[in-house]
């Protein structure tokens, strides 16, 4: 087998894994198609896939159950296919750590650009070293990790790097398509409401209650802040990147 990155495509409609199958081959991926959860299992260990491609819902196992099996022996970047307004089954698969989601029905070109974003991030880059640290929360940099309260706190990939780009800037505006295009890709630069979806799930791992914005401060139309200084329950006022502070304000390392 070629050097291609392998994607394992779960789902029991054929059609759909006839159509995915063909739209990735075309972008260049090797596929491998599964039509039951415990058949996509099965091929995972067998196979050793890049990324998994997992359907919701399927008719023996869903596509949570089968994630959460896939984890038990390897950590594989997972994307979740839904059905359009399936937001509990979406937010639970994120909830358990699920890299990305796509809905029913998705364009090829947009299913090609998902899968080599959440490739993109299971790579890596440069080590980044340091500890931040501001109320109850340390984020180590280096061993990426994140405590809160002194307790370990799981963070996806994806919710980690966003985390992490955030607190390499602390005290600085990013930009929304600064963000976008260094977790996601540049092909994701404008779309902002799928950032916001990331961001709110960001704030909840840190322990913010819902409708509130805690540390990382929004600034409509521009972008987000994570700040380490003052008190959260104070307010900013907005600062433009150019002439924010430098970054990693609070970063010991």
């Amino acid at each position: 087998m070629g050097a291609q990155p392998l994607i394992l495509v779960a789902d029991d409609e054929p059609r759909i894994t006839k159509l995915v199958s063909i739209a990735l081959s075309e972008e260049g991926f090797r596929v491998v198609a599964a039509s039951t959860g415990s058949e996509a299992i099965r091929l995972a260990e067998e196979y050793r896939p890049d990324v998994v491609l997992l359907d919701i819902v399927m008719p023996d196992m869903d596509g949570i159950e089968v994630m959460r099996q896939l984890r038990e022996s390897r950590s594989v970047p997972v994307i979740l296919v839904t059905a359009k307004g399936s937001t509990a089954d979406k937010t639970k698969g994120l909830d358990l750590g699920a890299d990305d989601y796509i809905a029913k029905p998705f364009h090829p070109d947009e299913l090609a650009a998902r899968v080599r974003a959440v490739l993109r991030r299971s790579g890596g880059g440069a080590p980044v070293t340091g500890v931040l640290r501001f109320d109850d929360v340390e984020i180590d940099l280096e061993r990426r990790m994140v405590l809160r309260g002194g307790e370990l706190v799981q963070f996806s990939r994806t919710e980690w790097l966003l985390l992490q780009h955030l607190a390499l800037n602390a005290g600085k505006v990013v930009l929304h398509t600064e963000l976008l295009t260094k977790v996601w890709g540049p092909e994701y630069r404008d779309d902002i409401q799928y950032l916001r979806v990331w961001i709110s799930r960001v704030r909840r791992k840190l322990g913010v209650r819902p409708g509130e914005s805690g540390r990382i401060r929004t600034f409509q139309g521009i972008g987000y802040l994570l700040n380490v200084d003052e008190p959260s329950g104070e307010e900013a006022a907005p600062k433009s990147p150019a002439t924010a502070r430098p970054a990693a304000a609070g970063l010991v390392g």
